[in-house]
């Protein structure tokens, strides 16, 4: 079996008295999507953080082609491309020369960076936006341009930290569709993100986290079959919270409340749906379970602040 592109293994970093990553461990294989989800504060930028060595580990190994983390620093993230959360173009720079000048801050040739910009630019639909500044850029078009920027070095590995984040719907399935394509070329990445369905059109396999720990890890419809209920049958509209309590339980293993809806989780839900009808004031949505379920039901419904 071939060595993991990138292996992590019992990482631990605190601040103060706080774990902020608690004994993780992990391996990305090349070819492959790994996707960290978990709520706000739960660790995933600071493990992306060390993986890059920005941020030291107090404990733990991590090991990337075949090279050690923070010792070999400088040789694995040259191997390595970068998306953060947040745009960090050049704002004085055209689309073209930010591709430049990030080629040579990997010692790449002139030459060499010139013959790719045309491509990466391609990539990025943005052939014709080759001598605008970002500024003028929309923000689905600046995430495609950071995306084009972390490929100019080749990378094995692209580390991305909510890569869609604040994009519209169309900017984010074009985001989509070219990080399909990389891993069809054989890319790998490791993604973090709160858009469960980005996830699971994504990422061949899933790390959950939260409070600093992997609560769970697997492929996103084997953790969805190993988790959650099949069916999820949601009721809101006037009186549906009492249905919490009502005599519609009995046909549902799970029930929980969240604001004026209840969700019902079945595995079977024709009994529940023909109760239900019986209730003309409440509107039902009959649905399979999905990965939003799994994060809620893995990590809780409550909001979680920054910080």
């Amino acid at each position: 079996m071939a060595a993991p592109l990138l292996d992590v293994d019992q990482l631990r970093k605190r601040y103060g008295d706080t774990p902020v990553v608690d004994g993780l461990s992990f391996g990305i294989a090349r070819g492959e999507c790994l996707g960290i989800i978990g709520p706000n504060g739960a660790g995933k930028t600071t493990t992306l953080r060390m993986c890059l060595g920005l941020t030291a580990p107090d404990e733990g190994r991590i090991t990337a082609m075949g090279l050690s983390m923070p010792g070999d620093a400088m040789a694995i993230k040259a191997r390595f491309g970068v998306v953060s959360q947040f745009d960090s173009l050049d704002p004085d720079f055209s689309c073209a020369e930010n591709l430049m000048v990030y080629g040579r801050y990997f010692g790449l040739p002139v030459a060499v960076v010139r013959e790719r910009i045309p491509r990466l630019l391609e990539f990025a639909a943005l052939t014709h936006k080759a001598d605008v500044k970002p500024a003028e850029l929309s923000g689905g078009m600046r995430r495609r341009l950071s995306l084009a920027r972390a490929l100019v070095n080749d990378p094995d590995l692209l580390l991305l930290d909510e890569p869609t984040t604040g994009l519209d719907p169309q900017a984010r399935h074009l985001m989509w569709e070219r990080l399909q394509v990389l891993l069809q070329q054989g890319k790998s990445i490791l993604l973090t993100t709160h858009f469960m369905d980005e996830a699971e059109r994504l990422c061949s396999r899933l790390l959950v986290m939260d409070h600093g720990r992997k609560i769970a890890e697997g492929a996103p419809r084997e953790l969805i079959a190993r988790h959650l209920e099949p069916d999820v049958v949601e009721a809101y509209g006037q009186g549906a919270s009492a249905l919490a309590h009502s005599d519609a339980r009995a046909f549902a293993e799970r029930v929980e409340v969240s604001g004026e809806t209840v969700f019902f989780y079945t595995r079977g839900a024709g009994p529940l749906l023909q109760a239900l009808s019986r209730e003309p004031r409440l509107r039902t949505l009959h649905r399979p379970a999905n990965l939003e379920d799994l994060f809620l039901k893995l990590t809780g419904r409550q909001i979680r602040q920054e910080g």
